[in-house]
């Protein structure tokens, strides 16, 4: 209840641009606040494409209004079909009532291969990275006015070895949204799961020199007595990590990152 149930969804905003991480259940409040806001466009990038990271995607609301434009994006199914098939094939009968067809609004689907870069315009790039996890997965480095934000979840380590493909995504970022689904002493019940632990995000984030780490993708059998015993134990660490909780808000400039009250991020 107190750092948050939804799954896997963050909104970045960066001047008049919007983008969004991943289309957990928590895209459902993310759509609704977009209306409110009257914002049109916005762009997807998904991390990959297991049902916790998608099953949002019906209930966002602006998928259904007509004057609405959205791009999504992933890195890890150019061989196999593409996100547009994996997105619709969600919600065929006799899983979903509404048909992927009835949606509204003005949909691009773009695939690429995870390791490439690109431009999205208004001096936003975008450098990715594959991650370790079954049926593929992709980290993002979004860097826009000078400030870099790394999203890497879902991933797995290999214990004692730092992936270097992460190292490099995240080298001096000022803030990594890291997957600490598990702590170390968990870790060994889960290897081959495809996920890490918040010790092996503070140790990637120091050596890559970044900034902020913020401990995501929460494990649901931890409570918010183990969440508020991890973020003691981290923060003891290092000063850099904070526990993420459903609608923090950040605000990252060149100064400095201070939380902020009116923006919000749905995280779990």
């Amino acid at each position: 209840m107190k750092y948050g149930g939804n799954t896997s969804c963050v909104e970045l905003v960066l001047g008049d641009r919007i983008i969004i991480l991943d289309a957990g259940t928590g895209v459902r409040m993310l759509g609704n606040c977009l209306l409110n806001r009257e914002i049109k466009n916005y762009l997807f990038l998904q991390s990959h494409t297991h049902w916790d990271h998608i099953n949002g995607f019906p209930f966002f609301a602006p998928v259904y209004c007509e004057d609405v434009n959205i791009e999504i994006r992933a890195g890890h199914l150019s061989t196999c079909g593409g996100i547009k098939k994996v997105l619709s094939s969600q919600m065929c009968q006799p899983t979903f009532p509404v048909p992927f067809e009835e949606l509204s609004a003005n949909i691009n689907f773009h695939d690429f291969v995870a390791g490439e870069c690109f431009s999205l315009g208004d001096g936003i790039e975008v450098k990715t990275a594959p991650l370790v996890h079954p049926d593929g997965g992709t980290g993002y480095r979004i860097e826009y006015d000078g400030v870099s934000v790394c999203y890497v979840t879902d991933t797995e380590h290999t214990p004692g070895t730092l992936d270097q493909n992460i190292l490099d995504l995240i080298k001096d970022a000022d803030l990594v949204i890291y997957d600490c689904t598990y702590t170390d002493e968990e870790y060994p019940k889960f290897v081959g799961w495809g996920h890490s632990t918040w010790q092996e995000g503070i140790r990637l984030c120091r050596a890559a020199g970044a900034k902020r780490l913020a401990i995501f993708h929460h494990d649901p059998s931890h409570d918010d007595v183990f969440m508020d015993q991890i973020a003691t134990e981290a923060a003891r660490e290092w000063s850099g990590a904070f526990v993420a909780r459903e609608g923090t808000g950040i605000e990252l400039s060149n100064e400095a990152a201070q939380p902020m009250s009116n923006l919000k991020a749905a995280v779990c």
